[in-house]
Formats: structure tokens, C-alpha cells, sequence
């Protein structure tokens, strides 16, 4: 066996997909299905062009620069912070003795890519933190079997999980013997699922590293993969599935140093959790249920992977994923408190749940540094929180938002319209939230009816029939949801959208990294938003044509007026 190879995994983290390219497989689904009508709320379209926030950024930057024909150029990059998952894993396996790289944007670095494979690695692992459907994963895939057939690549993350949780059989199947006799993975389904991504390995497992650590192992020594829990792979042109046995990966002992990675490009902002899990059961999310119970790092170790990123001095921000950063409150003080006496001299960002904090808490928040929350509200109506297990009241939503805005900290609402329960009275509690509570931002989205949540084991309750984009229940359907999502847009003025795809709220922190100032990212938002909504109200195309030129002409002259620095190799 041939165990002389110059890099034992190659991690991939993100593959965004051209927009133009995920455009044309929604519309599959039909211009006025649900999912096209949603996504139309993430893009603009210029001529015969449809792009997205960052393709619009990346257009008028080239008409500002004066560029003859104005195009979406490279110089913004969707995704461009370094994938959390792939640094992570990456981490894991040196700190193990394995030699890894991480590419972190798939579309991006294919040559570096490219050049890795052509070094002969043993196994390529891809994670699918973000993917909802097989294309991504299928995308890389393909890449890697063209420039290197014999790798071993290596799947897992959510995409997998979720697989697994719809297509898992209790009974025996036809498939050969295999380890366990414990809940099965080789279901006709499933294993079609599989197929159609193409790899070789699969994890199932809601944290997954070790899986991946004994993977490498084995293919290292030739071990046998039965061996290794939390696995389905093909051997001999059949799925076979290995036992399940939960990872407790510690959060203290897998930290990341990341002045190790001083000699990768890492740029201004860098993404970390300190935490694993979800503390609360909101009655639409699964999350809890996948990743276990909640786990959390010590404040020992949280510094010691700050003081890292104070190490690499190019640190600008850091954005904290945790889904209650702020759970439980007397930790998170301390945490604000170890920044404080620190002074680490970068800003931050996070999720945060106003419903478990206090004054004191968003005192400590503003002095230590914090630019930016997002503020998971789902909904402003009393009984929808209720529906939802929210275990929040609006009392508490707006007197967070209030002392927030009070010390100059960014504020993002995120809303769900359609939920089991929801009514137009109940969505016009809401309009009237987003509207009288001065968040910065926000977006409304509909409603995703996805099984293995809470709410959908209450089916019956609510009369819930449907899945995904498209559903009903007794008081909604789904396309009546849209078109509520569409009037509270073309409604709202207090506060500026941002749309989900490609351009979340976590693209201040990267664009304040590429230079640009908070009131100019707003500025920028505003504008784009006026175009956005010339594809979402109707309006007549004469007019249309003559508005659109007309904002297209201010957006142009707001960026020329930033005068930062570009050079002609971006455009």
C-alpha cells in the first residue's frame, strides 16, 4: 500500500453555487411556485442579468470604477470568511498527527485545488454545513473524480444527517450483513440519496470528526471501515452502514489555534463557536435534537483561542455562531467581561436571544465590543411565540431592541410568516412589530414545513399537510403565506431588508472588512432594496425600465462617492 502521500485530507468548506446557476434549478419549480417567489426576494434583475446583493455590489463597483462594460467581477465574494467546519476539521486531524488542508471557497480556489489533488492526498472530506439539497456536494464531487479518480472523498455534515433521518428503516432490508442490527441506512431511498452525490464515505453523525479522524486512520493502516461507528459507504457497488455510537467531541480539548493557520489567508473576520447545541426546543427547528445536548467551553478556553486570533494581528472581527451566545447569562457576562479586561481590540458579532439577558448584559456587550446581533424574533404576535415554544414574550424583543440601539449596536430581525396558528391578524402583529421597534434590519420568509421538527410531529393538531416550501394547515397555506411576505416588503420602511441568499447579516462584519463604513453598507442596502422591489410590486414595464435606470444611476454614484481603493485586476 502506497502510504507516502503529501497531505492525508483535503477539507472543503464552501461551495456557492453561481447564482445564475441555483436561479435556473428553482425556477425549475415554476415562476410562482413558493420557492422562486421566495427567492426573488434575494435578487435584482439588470437587463438580462439576474444578480444577487453581491453580484449587484460587484456590477456597480465596476461601473464606478469607470469600467467601459460594468460586470459582477470577483472583487466581493460571497462566503468569503473562513468556513468554520473545514478550519475546525482541519484542526482536528493535525492536532492528531494527520497532515490536512482546508479550501475554504470551492468556486474560487479550484486551481489550488486542482494542484492538491494532482499531490496524490488519501481521502478529501467535504462538509455540507450549509446545503439543503445535493447539488454543492455533487458539484465538488464531479471536480475531484476529474482531476484525481483514485481519492477517497468523504461526506457528511446536515445534508447527510438529513438524509439519514428521512430515509432510515427500522426493519431488515435486503442489503448483506452488516455490523449492527441497530436502527439501519440502507434504505432504497437513502441510498439513492448517496448515489446521486457520488462520493465514496459518508458520516452520520451530528459532530462527526472523530468519524473522520478513524476514517483517515484506516486508510492509512488499510483498516477495515466496519469497524468505525456512524458511517455508510459502498463496498462492491452496495451501501453497507456501520453502528451508531454518539461522538462527544470535547469543546475544551478541540479548540482552535489559530495562529497555527497564520500562513493561510485567513482575512479580517473569522468566525468561532463556544459552544455546541441549542439550550431551548423552538417548536420549528431541529437542531437541538440533531447536535445533542448543550455543550459548552470553558472561559479558559474561549481566551486562549481569542488571545490565537489576537496572534495573527489581522483580525478585525469575530463572529461568534453560537445559537444562544448569550445562554446562560452569567457565563456570557463573563465573557464580555474577559474581552473587556483583554482588550483584544477587534469587534464582534452574534446571535442573541432577548429574552435571557439584561441591562448589565448589554452594557458589558456594548464596552467589549460588540458591533452587531441577530435577534431570532420569528414572529411579533404574542400566540405565534406561544405556537412556537419561544419561551419569549414581545415585552422582552422590544426591550432588548431598545437598549441595544441605545449603545450603537446593529440590530437584525429575523421573522417567520405562516407558522401553524397564523392568521392575518396574527402577521399584522407582526408588520406592526417590525414597524413601530426600529431594528436596523430585517427579513420575513415563510414558513418551511420541515419533518423530523417539533411542530410537525403535531400534525394532526394543526392539520398540517404539505412539506418543505408547499404546505397547509387550518388556518394558511403556503402560497397565502408568500404573498403576505411580499406585502410586508413593499410595507415596511423603518427598517431595510436583507435578503437571505448569499447576503445574510453576517456580510457587515465581511464588508466593513473590505473597507466599507457601516453607512455605507446601509446606504448600499437602501438602494438596492429600491430595485429589488421593482421585481416584487407590479409595475408597468414603461415605468419599470425608467425607475430602474434611474436607481441603478444613483446606486452607482453612492459607491463612486465611497472612493475606496480598487485596483484594475478586480475589475
Amino acid at each position: 500500500m502506497n502510504t507516502n502521500h503529501n497531505v492525508d485530507c483535503i477539507v472543503i468548506g464552501y461551495n456557492d453555487i453561481p447564482f445564475e446557476e441555483y436561479e435556473q434549478l428553482i425556477l425549475r419549480y415554476g415562476p410562482h411556485s413558493e420557492a422562486y417567489r421566495d427567492l426573488k426576494h434575494s435578487f435584482i434583475e439588470i437587463g438580462d442579468q439576474k444578480l444577487n446583493y453581491v453580484g449587484l455590489l460587484n456590477h456597480v463597483f465596476s461601473a464606478a470604477a469607470d469600467v467601459r462594460e460594468p460586470r459582477a467581477s470577483d472583487f466581493f465574494k460571497a462566503g468569503d470568511i473562513p468556513n468554520l467546519a473545514a478550519v475546525y476539521l482541519a484542526s482536528f486531524l493535525t492536532r492528531r498527527g494527520y497532515s490536512a488542508r482546508y479550501i475554504n471557497l470551492f468556486q474560487h480556489q479550484k486551481e489550488e485545488l486542482a494542484d492538491y489533488l494532482r499531490q496524490g492526498p488519501l481521502c478529501v472530506a467535504i462538509t455540507t454545513t450549509l446545503y439543503v439539497l445535493n447539488l454543492p456536494a455533487k458539484q465538488i464531487v464531479e471536480f475531484i473524480r476529474r482531476h484525481n479518480p483514485e481519492v477517497k472523498i468523504i461526506v457528511g455534515g446536515p445534508l447527510i444527517a438529513n438524509h439519514a433521518r428521512n430515509y432510515r428503516t427500522h426493519h431488515e432490508t435486503e442489503c448483506e450483513p452488516v455490523v449492527n442490527l441497530a436502527p439501519r441506512y440502507e434504505s432504497e431511498e437513502f441510498a439513492s440519496a448517496l448515489a446521486d452525490i457520488g462520493a465514496d464515505i459518508y458520516v452520520i453523525e451530528g459532530q462527526g470528526e472523530m468519524a473522520l479522524a478513524r476514517i483517515v486512520e484506516s486508510l492509512k493502516t488499510g483498516g477495515s471501515l466496519d469497524r468505525i461507528p456512524n458511517l455508510a459507504y459502498w463496498e462492491n457497488g452496495r451501501l453497507r452502514s456501520t453502528f451508531e455510537a454518539p461522538e462527544n467531541s470535547s469543546l475544551d480539548e478541540e479548540f482552535i489555534d489559530w495562529s497555527s493557520f497564520g500562513r493561510e489567508h485567513l482575512g479580517p473576520v473569522i468566525q468561532t463557536r463556544t459552544a455546541r447545541s441549542c439550550a431551548f426546543k423552538c417548536s420549528f427547528c431541529n437542531y437541538p435534537t440533531r447536535a445533542g445536548k448543550l455543550a459548552l467551553a470553558s472561559l479558559d478556553t474561549i481566551e486562549k483561542e481569542l488571545d490565537s486570533m489576537k496572534q495573527l494581528g489581522t483580525v478585525q472581527a469575530v463572529v461568534f455562531i453560537d445559537d444562544t451566545f448569550n445562554v446562560p447569562l452569567p457565563r456570557f457576562k463573563e465573557i464580555c467581561r474577559l474581552m473587556i479586561k483583554k482588550d483584544y481590540q477587534f469587534g464582534w458579532y452574534s446571535y442573541f436571544r432577548c429574552s435571557n439577558s439584561d441591562e448589565e448584559a448589554i452594557d458589558l456587550m456594548a464596552r467589549s465590543g460588540c458591533k452587531g446581533v441577530f435577534l431570532g424574533i420569528e414572529s411579533g404576535s404574542p400566540s405565534i411565540l406561544e405556537n412556537m415554544d419561544k419561551a419569549a414574550t414581545i415585552e422582552k424583543y422590544a426591550a432588548g431592541i431598545r437598549m441595544l440601539k441605545e449603545r450603537g449596536v446593529l440590530t437584525f430581525g429575523s421573522f417567520i410568516i405562516g407558522f401553524p396558528g397564523e392568521t392575518e391578524d396574527t402577521i399584522g402583529e407582526t408588520l406592526d412589530f417590525i414597524k413601530n421597534n426600529g431594528l436596523d434590519y430585517y427579513r420575513v420568509q415563510p414558513w418551511y414545513c420541515e419533518p423530523g421538527t417539533p411542530i410537525f410531529q403535531q400534525k394532526e393538531k394543526y392539520q398540517i399537510e404539505g412539506e418543505g416550501f408547499v404546505w397547509s394547515h387550518a388556518t394558511m397555506d403556503s402560497s397565502e403565506a408568500m404573498d403576505h411576505v411580499e406585502r410586508i416588503f413593499l410595507t415596511v420602511t423603518e427598517s431595510l431588508w436583507l435578503p437571505q441568499w448569499s447576503f445574510d447579516f453576517w456580510t457587515i462584519p465581511y464588508l466593513i472588512g473590505k473597507g466599507l463604513t457601516f453607512d455605507q453598507f446601509r446606504d448600499f442596502v437602501a438602494e438596492a432594496g429600491r430595485l429589488l422591489s421593482l421585481g416584487i410590486a407590479y409595475v408597468p414595464p414603461h415605468k419599470k425600465q425608467t425607475l430602474q435606470r434611474d436607481y441603478m444611476r444613483n446606486l452607482v454614484e453612492t459607491v463612486r462617492a465611497w472612493n475606496l481603493p480598487i485596483d484594475s485586476a478586480h475589475i
